[in-house]
Formats: structure tokens, C-alpha cells, sequence
């Protein structure tokens, strides 16, 4: 098969590193792709420098390449409709078009979503900057702690869980009254603080089936003991060892059944992965935090090495509406994984860009996987220049949590990029 995979993040070059293991596989493209993928097999992966959004170019690249296949990595080009324009020239793709990316695009859609779906999440209310006042007084009488959601996509920092009313009342001037998310934040969930353990359950679905991947737990917060700001994600852990058989047993019945469900329902033709981030509570209930339209970054770096088979074969039968006659596949493989990020100086408020980061062969020594993610040429080959916040992530691989962790930081301490951070505390709450 020729495939095209969309995104330049470390999700990215995990998803490339996992098709590129494929049988199936005949040629992989990865629009823009990063230097991690072009460090890939270049006989059968190749970066080609082409933006996510530029459907022209993406459908050129398809006719001269002869693509049958395209994965999609990041949600922007999902929210865009891209899926749909590559649909309708023939192409399959993995990834819903404009209307099922809703779920991610519009945190006010994803709520109505749920609350008519039946769909166990937390209540809410919605507000709009002609209703600022209304939301300051709902705000201000609302127990604490209270959240606060921009309606769009804000690069994964658009959601305050606000512990004082005057930091609710802040993150609402913020977002209806000053513009920080931009049209991100026109519309603003006020939603009831759910307590209990964060859990990234994933999906892929061809709309009628659904086939369960490893589930992960994320790290959001920048610091250890989960301390500071929100981030788009410090690290990961899969498996969960608390997700037991009968709460994934509770959470395919109660909320991906009828999640899927509700798409058909709404005539929506969801093909591709669905990622649902849960609150699991003291009482053991899941209930939905919300949706996410493709993959997670960094859950992707911890999960895809313990998915054995074919991702690929997956990927296909997903686009082709075809998922229900392939076997099940095998139970994820019986290791402990782990992602650690690597953030730039001033992630996540202003991150410092331009350093130059070394060690990457010394790391990739160690037997730990390296996952690139904002990393652009260095000065040698050997050699890469930070380009964003994440710069990369380590994941690692053993039979206990605990060896996991251990060859994760062995090979962290390989690295070198003046200014950066990384938490040293990743898996802590997944044991």
C-alpha cells in the first residue's frame, strides 16, 4: 500500500515508526513529517513538505503518488475538513471528516453531544461574551473547584480547572472578555469539577465496530507531583493497572456503544480513531472529560509499542468501513510503557526555540525509542534545533513499571538542550 500520514509532532513519527513495521506497506509519505520521520527507512518513508491544510497540494501529491490510504495525526485538518476533501477524490482515509471532528472542534457541540446521548459526563453551562455577566454571577455562586472551557481548540491549554472564584472569574475575562483563545474561546463551558483518576481510553472505528487499543494515562501538569500549569501533555503510561476488566467492560457499554451510537443517529460518518479522555470516580463510574477526534500526544508514544499486529491492516479496514471482518485483534503486549517529553525552556506559557539539542544516538543506545516532536536540523547530522514547546519524547519499554521508568530516564539523561525540563515522576498514578 502507498500511504499518506498527516502531522510533523511526535505522535507522528510514532504513528510512521508503527506503519512503517507493516508487511502491507509499500511506500509511506508524511506531510511535513520532522526529521525524526525522515530518520526512518527513507527506501519506504519519505517527508514531503506540504502543510496538513493544503488540500490542493495533498490531492496532487495523492494523484502523482498513487495514495490509496491516508492517515490523519493531528486535529486541526480533521476540524478543517480536510478528511472530506481527500474522500471525495476516491482517497480512504482515517480520520472523520468536519462534521464528526466536531467532538474535539467544539467542546459546546461535544456537551450537547453527550447530555442528548445519554453519555455519563459532568453538567454544564454554556455562555457567549453577550452573556458575560450571567456567567460572572453563575460563576460566582458555582462550588468550587469549577472548570472553565474555551468552546474551540486552544492547543490543548483552553480548560482551567479553577480552584478560587477569582480564578474563574480571571480565566472568564480571559477567554469572553480579552481574546486569549481568540474565536476559541467566543463560547465557554462552565462545567462542574469532576474528582477521581484521569484515564485516555482509545478507539478505532469504522462507525459500526470499534476496536479497543492499550489504554494510557496522561500527565498534564508541568511538574512533578502534578504542579504547575496545564500543559499539552508531559508524559504518559500504559497499561493503568487500576483500568481493570470490568471497568473497560463498563466503558465500551456505557460510553463508546453509545457514543457510536449517537454518531449514526446524527448521520455522521465517523471513520478513524476516537480518543476519550475519562474522569473515573471514587464510586469506580467513568464519566467523559471529552473527546478527542484523533490519537493523544504523547499517550501515542507509550501505547503503539505494546499494540502488536498490524496497524496498518487496522488502518485500512477502518477507512473501508471493513473493521468487522478482520480477526480481533491479539491482547496488547504484556509490558509496561512509558513516554517522558522533553519541553523547551518557557513551555508551556513562551517556549524558547533555536537551542541546539545533542545526544539523540547516545539516548537511542540505551534501547529506549526516541519520538521527535518540535525538533527541526541541527548543525551536524547528529544534531537537531528545538522548534517548539515538546521537542521530543523518550519512550521506553519493560516488564515492570518500575524498569520501565528506570531505562526511560537512563536515556532522558543522554540528552542535551540548554534550558529544557521533563518530569521525573511520569507513571506515578498508573501502578
Amino acid at each position: 500500500m502507498r500511504v499518506l500520514l498527516l502531522g510533523s509532532g511526535g505522535r507522528e513519527h510514532a504513528l510512521a515508526w508503527k506503519l512503517a513495521q507493516s508487511p502491507r506497506l509499500e511506500k509511506l509519505f508524511v506531510c511535513p513529517g520532522n526529521p525524526g520521520t525522515a530518520a526512518l527507512d527513507p527506501a519506504r518513508v519519505e517527508n514531503k513538505p506540504i502543510a496538513p491544510l493544503d488540500a490542493p497540494a495533498l490531492l496532487d501529491l495523492c494523484a502523482a503518488e498513487q495514495i490509496t490510504l491516508c492517515v490523519v495525526g493531528p486535529e486541526q485538518p480533521l476540524v478543517e475538513g480536510v478528511a472530506d476533501t481527500l474522500r471525495a477524490a476516491g482517497i480512504a482515509v482515517v480520520g472523520p471528516g468536519r462534521a464528526g471532528a466536531q467532538l474535539e472542534g467544539s467542546k459546546v457541540f461535544s456537551k450537547r453531544f453527550m447530555l442528548e446521548g445519554g453519555i455519563p459526563t459532568a453538567p454544564a453551562r454554556i455562555f457567549d461574551r453577550a452573556g458575560l455577566a450571567e456567567a460572572r454571577a453563575f460563576v460566582g455562586a458555582h462550588p468550587l473547584p469549577v472548570v472553565i472551557k474555551a468552546d474551540g481548540l486552544a492547543a490543548g491549554k483552553g480548560v482551567v480547572v479553577a480552584q478560587t472564584t477569582d480564578e474563574a472569574l480571571t480565566a472568564l475575562e480571559d477567554m469572553l472578555a480579552h481574546d486569549r483563545f481568540g474565536a476559541a474561546g467566543q463560547q465557554v463551558l462552565v462545567e462542574t469539577f469532576m474528582p477521581g483518576k484521569e484515564l485516555s481510553y482509545f478507539v478505532l472505528t469504522d462507525g459500526q465496530t470499534a476496536i479497543a487499543l492499550p489504554e494510557a494515562q496522561d500527565h498534564k501538569r508541568a511538574y512533578d507531583n502534578d504542579q504547575g500549569p496545564n500543559t499539552g501533555g508531559m508524559g504518559a503510561a500504559s497499561p493503568v493497572a487500576w483500568a481493570s476488566p470490568d471497568l473497560k467492560a463498563t466503558i465500551e457499554d456505557e460510553i463508546v456503544a453509545p457514543t457510536l451510537a449517537a454518531l449514526r443517529n446524527q448521520g455522521i460518518d465517523y471513520r478513524g480513531f476516537l480518543f476519550i479522555g475519562l474522569m473515573v470516580g471514587p464510586e469506580g463510574s467513568p464519566r467523559v472529560v471529552e473527546y478527542n477526534c484523533r490519537l493523544g500526544d504523547p499517550e501515542t508514544q507509550a501505547i503503539l509499542p505494546r499494540m502488536e499486529g498490524d496497524l496498518l491492516a487496522l488502518c485500512a479496514a477502518a477507512a473501508t468501513d471493513t473493521l468487522a471482518d478482520l480477526p480481533l485483534p491479539g491482547l496488547p503486549a504484556p509490558m509496561h510503557s512509558l513516554a517522558v517529553v522533553l519541553a523547551a525552556e518557557g513551555y508551556p506559557a513562551k517556549p524558547k526555540t533555536g537551542g541546539v539539542l545533542t545526544g539523540l544516538a547516545e539516548a537511542a543506545q540505551t534501547g529506549a525509542l526516541v519520538f521527535e516532536a518540535g525538533t527541526g536540523a541541527g548543525p551536524t547530522a547528529a544534531e537537531r534545533t528545538a522548534h517548539g514547546g515538546r521537542v521530543l519524547a523518550v519512550s521506553a519499554q519493560g516488564g515492570t513499571l518500575a524498569e520501565a521508568q528506570r531505562l526511560a530516564y537512563g536515556a532522558m539523561e543522554q540528552l542535551r538542550l540548554p534550558g529544557s525540563f521533563y518530569r521525573k515522576d511520569i507513571g506515578h498514578q498508573a501502578g
